[in-house]
């Protein structure tokens, strides 16, 4: 006879109540675990995109994404011709915020060349930029439809959308677009009318849109990519990256506070899920002194006592966890960011609620431990 199940049935609404709360709180666990994958594949996501062997940036940068990065344009020309590289393109990478039918819409806006590296790697819906302007492919978390025209710049010119991707966001939750270089940069580095007159006006010069952000290189595979960044950085005088620093770069300095905030949120939910477990353990141990004390007085083992509470310490714990995974993954639609549940993750979380519920269950059978048998003959 298991002892703990039978217990569980005696007092099984207590029980129940005590799993939805537990499961809330696992969920939360589970969760926080999402938003910080998540995290941590948006904020790759863009450099991973790329498909790049080498980040050619503005010297003495990090750019572009952990730094401002601003280098001339013919850049990638004097990067194309460099023994070892096989392809270049020039990209630009910037935010803007515009309204579309009254409500407000934010994007990351990357500009590429037209059959160059730094284009979308995969479309879910629609087809490529096949025009120079005014084409665009956004990310399906926009809420845009194909067709749908979608005005930016100062200008107001509209671009209108012709291919879908998904899961293609920022590290800030903002849906990723992508344009054509020329209109990207006219983005970015035009003046607005007002601007350019009261230029032209004082006798100024009006600054090139010949601009961009980082050239995007695939290096020969017979040469070694180290060899080429520092010809690059030697002769040309570009700081140059490889994939590998760059990564780097936005999982240590970019999210770096983002990622120290998540896991000191999950340390805290941890503890916080330790101490209710513990008060209910040690507070259904103490519903049952006289049935403890009873089975010690006809001779039941310790083990079995111990058995009573682990078990059931276990019991809350794994079912709150599965309760408050369901509950996740029902719900993962309908989270304001995108949740990345590795199965990796969630293991850890499953193996951290057993040792949740092992540590709480102490309490317990310390109390149960003390129990005079005698106890059970009290009036």
């Amino acid at each position: 006879m298991n002892l703990a199940y039978r217990d569980i049935r005696h007092n099984l609404l207590r029980f129940v109540m005590t799993c939805v709360g537990l499961s809330l709180l696992l969920g939360i666990e589970i969760m926080i675990t999402g938003v910080y994958g998540g995290l941590i594949d948006e904020a790759l996501r863009q450099a991973r995109a790329a498909n790049a062997d080498l980040w050619v940036i503005q010297p003495g940068t990090n750019g572009p994404f952990a730094e401002s990065s601003r280098i001339p344009g013919d850049t990638r020309e004097m990067v194309a011709r460099t023994y070892g590289i096989e392809r270049a393109g020039a990209v630009t990478y910037q935010s803007v915020q515009t309204t579309l039918e009254g409500v407000p819409l934010r994007l990351y806006i990357i500009g590429y060349e037209l059959n160059r590296p730094g284009g979308p790697d995969h479309l879910v819906a629609g087809r490529d930029i096949m025009r120079k302007r005014y084409e665009m492919i956004v990310d399906q978390s926009a809420g845009l439809a194909l067709g749908q025209e979608v005005p930016l710049g100062t200008h107001g010119h509209k671009y209108t959308i012709v291919g879908m991707t998904r899961n293609n966001t920022t590290s800030a939750g903002d849906p990723v677009g992508y344009l054509t270089l020329r209109d990207a940069q006219n983005l970015q580095f035009e003046l607005a009318p007002p601007s350019e007159r009261r230029e032209v006006a004082r006798g100024g010069a009006l600054q090139t849109n010949d601009q961009i952000n980082a050239v995007i290189a695939k290096v020969s595979p017979h040469v070694p990519r180290d060899e080429i960044a520092a010809a690059l950085s030697r002769w040309k005088h570009l700081t140059t990256l490889t994939q590998e620093q760059q990564e780097n770069l936005l999982s240590t300095f970019v999210i770096e506070k983002s990622r120290k905030q998540m896991g000191l949120v999950m340390v805290l939910l941890v503890i916080v899920s330790t101490v209710i477990i513990s008060l209910i353990v040690y507070t259904m141990t103490m519903d049952k002194l006289r049935s403890i004390a009873t089975l010690k007085l006809i001779g039941a083992p310790d083990r079995t006592i111990v058995g009573l509470i682990v078990q059931q310490a276990l019991s809350l714990g794994l079912v709150g966890f599965f309760a408050g995974l369901t509950l996740v993954l029902v719900f993962l639609p309908y989270f304001p960011r995108r949740l990345v549940l590795e199965p990796a993750s969630i293991a850890v979380v499953f193996v951290i609620t057993v040792v949740m519920c092992l540590a709480a269950s102490v309490l317990g059978v310390r109390l149960a431990m003390k129990v005079d048998p005698a106890s059970a003959l009290a009036g």
